[in-house]
């Protein structure tokens, strides 16, 4: 109990945050008109936004306990009680989600035409399952969100996606159930051997038995790998993006794949911190592998939302990267770059959704000459890219530059090599701006290009303010996750186990018993 702060508002603002927008799905469902269901759906993800802003004036930053806890028993006869929190690790990702769902709303104004209904229903649902994943202290709360999602962006990708979209959204669900299996089992574990509990924090207390810990985080990784992806992983990824409405893929890029990485540092890394220190060299192998091979098949990719889908996966290897370099300056820069990466490349596919408004094409030779035809949107474009690439002065360059500190403190080698991803980024990047905006015109499409309209031009204009603010003033979300970031690791680093376990010896025995298993002998 000494762990958390109970709400310190009269009233309870995590749950009216969570559950806001599913009073906006009751409305929606009572009306038939078109335009008053996109203002009622903008107003609703508006509301939520405004309503989640006493949470950072309130937040003690001085803490690292739970903050506007609220606490409720649910199903008493396996001890499961409501209970929701942040921490300074997640309460950046609550306004990440609600300003990407009003941005969402925006774009999506004259794109989606038909069951416009069904479409900001779905919409306003996965806001509520994002929400709740980020501010779960329960265990079977936290799985009941994780799902949740699962059925919005089904019909999101399966509904309103491109040609193959049937395709891609099984495809996208599969591998999420495929993930989930595993962290359901971890989970039913974790209460059988937590005390009979899903209270995460009571979790994390126990000293579980190190063969146990290496199971159950190898269990969990499945889930948050497939999510965020991890190579080789992936595939979902790109498949999910080219073919989900322009909503679609700014929340895919903007806040699932963040989920991943954020189960890690809510569950894997307190909890395992034995099989984390043991798997600490191959995690990081694996995270540079993503970041040099994600950015080398961006290189080859001739659909542009294709493109950028796989550039997520080489930036989500950043992100792992300085997660599991396990000291504050690499952890502090992936959870930055999280949100960098959803500003970024929330922005990139929004840009990306309009021009395929105009055009109907995604393929990058269709375009040309966009800098002279369309040059208001140029510049939207101009500075996402160079926000992409870690451009000094934005927001990504801190993120890049903390997380590479903190990856030449944790092992050299590996630090070296991911500035192999940075300069491969920095390539493709370029190369897609010459291609889109220096290029040749496109006699065939641009008949059909006319410049960014108001609507439009405020849909980005909220994520360009956040590049430049973050990138001049990175304290500003720093400032939020230093101490919870430090209790963190003292839990990864001063476990009883770990201090009386020889994990050299661990390492060595458990790569002899994967010979046994894949060699023999």
């Amino acid at each position: 109990m000494e762990d958390i702060i109970y709400n310190n508002i009269d009233y309870p603002i995590l749950s009216l945050i969570t559950f806001l927008p599913l009073l906006g799905v009751a409305f929606i469902l009572l009306i038939r008109n078109e335009v008053i269901i996109k203002w009622l759906a903008l107003a609703t993800t508006f509301g939520t936004f405004i309503v989640s802003l006493p949470i950072y004036k309130y937040f003690d930053k001085t803490t690292y306990k739970m903050q506007f806890v609220e606490s409720y028993p649910w199903i008493t006869t396996w001890n499961i009680n409501y209970k929701v929190g942040v921490d300074g690790i997640s309460v950046l990702f609550i306004i990440l989600v609600t300003i990407l769902s009003m941005l969402c709303v925006t774009v999506s104004w004259k794109a989606v035409q038909h069951r416009l209904k069904e479409f900001f229903v779905s919409l306003l649902v996965l806001e509520t399952a994002m929400i709740g994943i980020f501010i779960s202290l329960n265990a079977f709360l936290f799985y009941l969100f994780w799902e949740l999602t699962l059925i919005p962006m089904f019909l999101l990708i399966g509904v309103w996606g491109g040609q193959k979209r049937i395709y891609s959204a099984v495809k996208f669900v599969l591998f999420m159930l495929a993930g989930s299996v595993f962290m359901l089992v971890a989970i039913i574990m974790l209460y059988h051997m937590g005390g009979k509990t899903f209270d995460i924090l009571e979790l994390t207390k126990v000293n579980y038995p190190i063969g146990l810990q290496l199971w159950l985080f190898l269990a969990f990784f499945a889930a948050f790998a497939v999510k965020m992806p991890m190579f080789p992983i992936h595939t979902w990824l790109p498949d999910a993006h080219t073919e989900a409405p322009t909503a679609g893929s700014v929340i895919l890029a903007g806040i699932l794949l963040k989920m991943g990485a954020y189960g890690f540092l809510r569950f894997s890394l307190p909890m395992f911190p034995l099989a984390v220190n043991m798997l600490f060299i191959p995690l990081l192998i694996l995270s540079v592998t993503a970041i040099i091979y994600g950015a080398y098949v961006t290189l080859m990719q001739n659909d542009i939302k294709r493109l950028i889908a796989y550039s997520s996966v080489s930036h989500m290897g950043f992100v792992t990267l300085g997660i599991f370099t396990l000291n504050q300056t690499g952890i502090e820069g992936g959870i930055l770059q999280m949100i960098n990466h959803g500003i970024i490349t929330g922005g990139l596919f929004l840009c990306i959704g309009m021009l395929y408004e105009r055009t109907h094409t995604r393929m990058i030779e269709d375009y040309g000459g966009l800098l002279k035809t369309v040059p208001v949107y140029m510049t939207f474009f101009t500075i996402f890219t160079l926000a992409a690439i870690g451009f000094p002065g934005l927001n990504a360059f801190v993120g890049e530059f903390l997380i590479i500190s903190g990856a030449f403190k944790a092992n050299m080698a590996i630090a070296t090599f991911s500035i192999i991803g940075i300069v491969l980024g920095t390539f493709y990047m370029v190369s897609l701006y010459y291609r889109v905006g220096l290029n040749e015109i496109n006699s065939s499409t641009k008949p059909n290009l006319f410049d960014l309209e108001l609507r439009e031009i405020a849909t980005l204009m909220p994520l360009v303010v956040l590049i430049f603010l973050i990138g001049l003033q990175p304290e500003i979300l720093l400032s939020y996750m230093h101490v919870s970031v430090e209790h963190l690791l003292e839990q990864i680093h001063t476990s009883p186990i770990i201090e009386d376990y020889n994990i050299s010896d661990s390492v060595h025995l458990m790569v002899q018993n994967l010979k046994k298993y894949f060699i023999g002998g």
